[in-house]
């Protein structure tokens, strides 16, 4: 069984609608494939109505933007309880956020390079987000960067000037949240530096204090060090391992099945979660 747990689709950063997504998922050979695009669970039902056509089962999620003493932590939250009143506000204040967050960096950027808002807006699918991955791909377009990678690499690098911070709340009582809401953490890409800093193992220690179940170990992001590092780090606070592709469509390199989790693991995932599996 192939199990791809970390996939976007254009609700939020993704190329590809939620139906294309999972069309593309069967086409890959994906037999379970969990949708997490950013903050939100806009895209659940589309593509919970493609599982019988595709023969995909899917696992909805959604993968969070929190923070730990300013340093950025995605995590991952399966099969929670979409209506919990916390959970949901805590993603709509961290969308409202992202946007504001792209007009002030389009603002900065437009100084130096011929890009406006009405450039970036023309990437976005309906009823998405603006983030970053808009703005590269209007970079893009514009012939001022090759791909989005490069984007991220450069103009858009957490470390550059253009770039600008937006809420996130707290690592560990974000964890603590998705518990309350009945759904299970997962510490998404925890080691790739190449993005960023990363927290050091005492914050995940807090994390799985807090409820954390697993560490997303295998990703292309991470080196064969990094992959030591965390599965020693797993075995001693007693956490599952997860592995997924990260697909966002044609906006990076990353391909549908490249890492996958091991079935015991999603039987986990589903036994602690408040939503079933949608199974075909």
């Amino acid at each position: 069984m192939r199990i791809d747990l970390h996939a976007h689709t254009a609700t939020s950063d993704g190329t590809e609608s939620p139906t294309e997504l999972m069309h593309a998922a069967a086409a890959a050979g994906i037999d379970v494939l969990g949708l997490t695009d950013h903050d939100t669970v806009g895209g659940w039902a589309e593509a919970q109505d493609a599982v019988a056509a595709t023969g995909v089962a899917l696992v909805r999620g959604a993968e969070l933007s929190t923070q730990s003493r300013g340093i950025s932590v995605h995590l991952l939250s399966y099969l929670h309880d979409p209506d919990d009143a916390e959970l949901a506000a805590e993603m709509l204040r961290a969308r409202r956020s992202r946007d504001e967050r792209a007009h002030d960096m389009v603002e900065r950027i437009s100084r130096d390079y011929p890009i406006t808002w009405a450039d970036v807006e023309a990437q976005v699918a309906d009823g998405a987000t603006v983030g970053r991955p808009h703005i590269a791909d209007a970079l893009v377009a514009a012939g001022l960067a090759p791909d989005r990678s490069s984007c991220f690499e450069t103009i858009l690098s957490v470390r550059g000037r253009y770039y600008v911070p937006y809420h996130a709340p707290d690592t560990v009582e974000a964890v603590e949240m998705v518990r309350a809401a009945g759904g299970v953490p997962v510490m998404a890409h925890p080691r790739a530096a190449a993005r960023g800093r990363v927290v050091t193992d005492a914050v995940v220690a807090a994390m799985a204090a807090a409820g954390l179940a697993a560490l997303e170990i295998d990703h292309r992001d991470h080196t064969a060090a990094d992959v030591e590092h965390l599965e020693a780090l797993a075995s001693r606070l007693g956490l599952a391992r997860t592995g997924s592709s990260d697909y966002h469509g044609a906006g990076k390199p990353n391909r549908l099945g490249e890492r996958t989790t091991a079935p015991e693991v999603l039987s986990m995932i589903e036994s602690e979660g408040f939503l079933p599996v949608v199974r075909p």
